[in-house]
């Protein structure tokens, strides 16, 4: 195909960023500075927690957004910003195991989202890059192209505009691939940046750098924050990611993180449209979008279940690769990872925490499809808070049990996580360790188990590696220069500061204090 064959390797030594946290000014929220009540405390400035504030603020509630980090800065601000209600192939699956009619709620769900979200954006007047597309699974092998044939059949029962075709305006060819048509792609960033505004004021607020370490039941809750104060609501939305708090709805063993990649290139050729997925694993996803008066193509994919894999650099090499094998790269120009929480049945968890729970709410498990569960979510959520019912609740609800897959994921994932558990603290710890810069390494300082990184100007900084949520062992993830959870996908800076949760306690640097463990469970 006449493509660049110059050989050259990203450079490990320039941290990730994303296109959409480069592109756009970063936010400067205040912290919460005084007790205050609300009618809706909303945990996570993310997409769901965001158009959640904004939909409450809308029907006249006073929300609070509390974010521990920064908005939109989270999973939302790494995304590859596809808005689709094409999930990999989910219907048949779906259909197969929920019924027709659960199946149907979902498909209807995130189209509606499709449509809420392009007329926000026309009623607020949001520059954020929207255009239309059709969006595509396709597939290189012959072994898919009949689950890919079912899969349009299916989706177009249930109402998707969608087709079987065997070309596109790819530069390979493929086997097959299920087009939907009318879906769209846009900067979330920009998007959100323009919700977040109009939530803001009047009464509801946006909080930054802000984490809830609990949540005191009842009528109304209080959330208690990491700064000592407290915010009272009588309604609670947790869209944190992975939930900060559990209420007994054993979330931790219903979900697995997920880290995926990505990479934006400037290439000599145009991108033809349409927004792709591959079928095979692993995935490859692309899309364009708009820079400096031109395009980049964005190619994500290279998944792995968070913590596990060595070497994980690689996995950009990999999506470069593949970006050079198709296109005339001029420019790699960005990279970054995500992660993800997929659930038993691979549909989201949105609804009331517990079945026992009656004004505290979840939204998480969205699976790399978090602009339409999101929004769909947000949906769900005031409708419940307002009257108690919506008519794709019982697709997401958080309290379903499917027998199959669900009790094959629960035994899968649960015994993943007893292994990482017990393999972690019997591991012996090699003698005479030596870390390079911009190494880290596992080494017995008086007799506990340490996690020492060397910088780049030679400064070692140590941590105590077990995992503050359930005390999992932390591996070091060499790509984005963090000490990573395998069993729950807790993330830590070197210096163990938090980068996602669920735990809510920082690592201990001295070697004669224990991190202190609290899955904030009950």
């Amino acid at each position: 195909m006449g493509k660049n064959t110059d050989t050259y390797h990203i450079d490990s030594d320039i941290p990730p960023e994303s296109f959409w946290m480069a592109s756009t000014a970063r936010t400067n929220y205040p912290a919460l500075g005084n007790d205050i009540k609300v009618d809706v405390a909303i945990v996570g400035g993310g997409m769901a927690g965001i158009t959640s504030g904004y939909m409450l603020k809308k029907e006249g509630l006073s929300v609070a957004v509390i974010e521990a980090d920064r908005i939109i800065q989270g999973t939302t601000g790494h995304t590859t910003a596809k808005i689709t209600s094409q999930h990999d192939l989910i219907y048949s699956k779906i259909k197969n195991y929920m019924g027709e009619e659960k199946a149907r709620q979902y498909a209807v769900a995130n189209e509606t989202a499709i449509r809420v979200i392009s007329d926000l954006i026309e009623q607020e007047k949001i520059d954020c890059d929207f255009h239309k597309e059709s969006a595509y699974v396709v597939t290189l092998t012959d072994s898919y192209v009949q689950q890919i044939a079912d899969e349009a059949n299916t989706a177009g029962s249930l109402g998707i505009k969608s087709s079987f075709i065997e070309n596109t305006p790819l530069p390979f060819k493929v086997k097959g691939a299920v087009k939907f048509d009318g879906q769209a792609r846009f900067h979330p960033r920009k998007y959100l940046l323009a919700l977040a505004k109009k939530v803001d004021g009047g009464g509801s607020f946006i909080f930054e750098q802000t984490r809830v370490v609990d949540i005191n039941k009842g009528n109304p809750c209080i959330l208690v924050t990491n700064l000592g104060k407290k915010v009272t609501a009588d309604n609670v939305i947790i869209a944190s990611h992975f939930p900060c708090f559990d209420g007994m709805g054993f979330y931790f063993a219903r979900m697995y993180p997920d880290r995926s990649y990505a990479i934006a290139v400037r290439a000599k050729e145009k991108f033809l449209g349409g927004m792709y997925i591959t079928a095979e694993d692993p995935g490859r996803s692309l899309r364009s979008q708009e820079y400096e008066g031109g395009e980049l193509i964005i190619v994500s994919g290279e998944h792995h279940k968070t913590a596990h894999g060595t070497n994980l650099h690689r996995h950009y090499e990999n999506l470069l690769e593949f970006a050079k094998k198709h296109y005339d790269v001029q420019e790699l120009l960005f990279r970054w990872s995500t992660q993800d929480y997929t659930t038993l049945d691979k549909v989201p968890y949105v609804g009331r925490l517990t079945s026992k729970i009656q004004n505290i709410y979840v939204a998480t498990g969205f699976r790399k499809w978090g602009m339409t569960n999101s929004t769909a979510s947000a949906m769900i959520l005031k409708d419940l808070i307002l009257n108690g019912r919506n008519p794709w609740a019982e697709v997401y609800d958080p309290s379903r049990f499917v027998l199959n897959p669900s009790i094959t994921s629960f035994i899968s994932i649960n015994a993943d996580v007893a292994a990482k558990l017990a393999s972690g603290k019997l591991k012996p710890v090699p003698e005479d360790i030596e870390v390079e810069k911009g190494e880290a390494a596992i080494a017995d300082i008086e007799g506990n188990k340490m996690g020492i990184y060397r910088d780049k100007k030679g400064q070692l900084h140590r941590v105590d590696t077990t995992c503050t949520h359930l005390g999992c062992e932390l591996k070091w993830n060499d790509a984005e220069r963090s000490w990573d959870c395998p069993c729950h996908g807790s993330r830590f800076t070197y210096e163990g500061e938090i980068i996602e949760g669920p735990a809510i306690n920082e690592l201990q640097h001295d070697s004669n204090e224990k991190n202190k463990i609290d899955p904030n469970i009950v």
